[in-house]
């Protein structure tokens, strides 16, 4: 028996415990890590950044090689809602393209934070968070100060804040996934409101889809309008290219501009401008092929109308089918009623209409001098409610309807 329960070589004829691979993984300190995460992710976008704008100069017949790179720092703040003052104007519309990839490099930068140092206690999770965000904020924070020259001017506070914001809710996002906390934070939510969250982001989703299927439709209808608008620029092979990347980066704004013309409150794109529903009334446009899309001035089809209701509904549905789904896969199944899930419905719309809210409110802002600095949606409580309405509406009365028609068990076989 002892031989087979020994390994030879170990001293006394007792098994040596296999080495923890945690431990063989060399890890670094938490300050260290959340440094280096939050430096690699600063550089990443200023390169980036700088990168385009440079490229845009070399296409250029003016300027110089520091006013391109100033121009890339400026992007990169903007992009955080920094606000940048040029002038007699200023431009705090951030391109939320840009945005998201920021924040999806600040995910991946908290990830490896919290990889590198190995960070598992609710205290070390913390502080790397808070390093994390600090340090990319003060690196914010000394951007704006470089970048400032004459009329250029950014306010070192709002950069600070800005980028600090950031870096503090993707980077704790990646910090907790790679952790493992995420994993019991869910297990400790309520079953109820735990299911709410995927359901809230169907939701979202599948409102933002179906604008961005309209979008690309009334663009493909104007393409001879956003044709024209590339021969006026004549921006040559290296101006297109910059001016696609810009176009990309804005794309997420145009999305959520739809979102609003779908809920009914719509948007603007200038002072004094409306472009919704019920009639739009804009004017001249600056030449930008993303606002080919914008219908002329008048009256709006009344099918438009429709999507008002059948959107929120529709998404709504979605997510109701998601959360008896869900539901069903629990334990105790069985002892959920129709009303409850119902109440779950009600809970993903609500979560999903405050989602949309943060995402309407984000994507508006100055653009520039004159009527330009007024571009956004005004209106983005309101459409927001709408929506929430609509949502909660659908999702409710599909998971009650899809809960009741639950299957009913098989009949125990009598006993022979």
């Amino acid at each position: 028996m002892t031989d087979m329960l020994s390994r030879p070589g170990a001293p006394g004829g007792d098994s040596a415990p296999p080495p923890d691979p945690v431990d063989a993984v060399p890890t670094k300190p938490v300050l260290v890590s959340a440094v280096l995460s939050a430096g690699a992710c600063l550089l990443t976008g200023l390169l980036t950044c700088t990168a385009v704008a440079v490229i845009g100069w070399l296409a250029a017949t003016f300027g110089g090689a520091s006013g391109a790179i100033r121009a890339g720092a400026s992007a990169w703040l903007v992009a955080h809602k920094a606000g940048v003052t040029l002038g007699a104007g200023s431009i705090t519309i951030a391109p939320l393209g840009l945005t998201l990839f920021f924040a999806w490099c600040l995910y991946r930068g908290g990830k490896s934070a919290a990889r590198s140092s190995a960070a598992d206690k609710t205290k070390d999770l913390i502080l790397l968070s808070t390093v994390y965000a600090g340090v990319y904020g003060l690196g914010g924070l000394i951007v704006a100060l470089l970048t400032a020259d004459g009329a250029l001017h950014v306010s070192p506070l709002s950069a600070f804040l800005g980028t600090a914001s950031l870096a503090l809710v993707a980077g704790t996002i990646g910090v907790v996934v790679e952790s493992g906390a995420a994993h019991d934070m869910a297990d400790a939510t309520p079953p109820g409101l735990r299911d709410a969250v995927p359901a809230a982001a169907a939701a979202v989703l599948t409102v933002m889809s179906i604008a961005s299927v309209l979008y690309g439709v009334l663009l493909a209808i104007h393409f001879s309008r956003a044709t024209a608008m590339l021969d006026l620029l004549d921006a040559g092979v290296i101006g297109s290219v910059v001016l696609f990347a810009l176009c990309l980066m804005l794309v997420p704004n145009m999305i959520l501009y739809v979102v609003s013309f779908i809920a009914g409150p719509g948007f603007q794109l200038g002072a004094g401008t409306t472009i919704a529903p019920t009639g739009v009334d804009v004017g001249n446009l600056p030449a930008l092929p993303l606002l080919a899309a914008v219908p002329a001035d008048g009256s709006t089809p009344t099918y438009l109308l429709a999507l008002t209701a059948l959107v929120p509904l529709g998404a709504g549905a979605v997510a109701g089918l998601i959360v008896v789904r869900r539901g069903r896969a629990e334990q105790h199944a069985d002892a959920i009623g129709w009303d409850a899930f119902a109440l779950r419905g009600g809970i993903a719309a609500l979560l999903a209409g405050v989602i949309l809210f943060v995402l309407m409110a984000l994507s508006g802002g100055a653009a520039g001098p004159g009527r330009m600095a007024e571009v956004g949606i005004p209106g983005a409580l309101p459409a927001a409610g709408v929506l929430t309405a609509g949502m909660a509406i659908g999702a409710a009365i599909t998971a009650a309807v899809v809960a009741a028609r639950r299957p009913a068990e098989p009949e125990p076989e009598p006993e022979r």
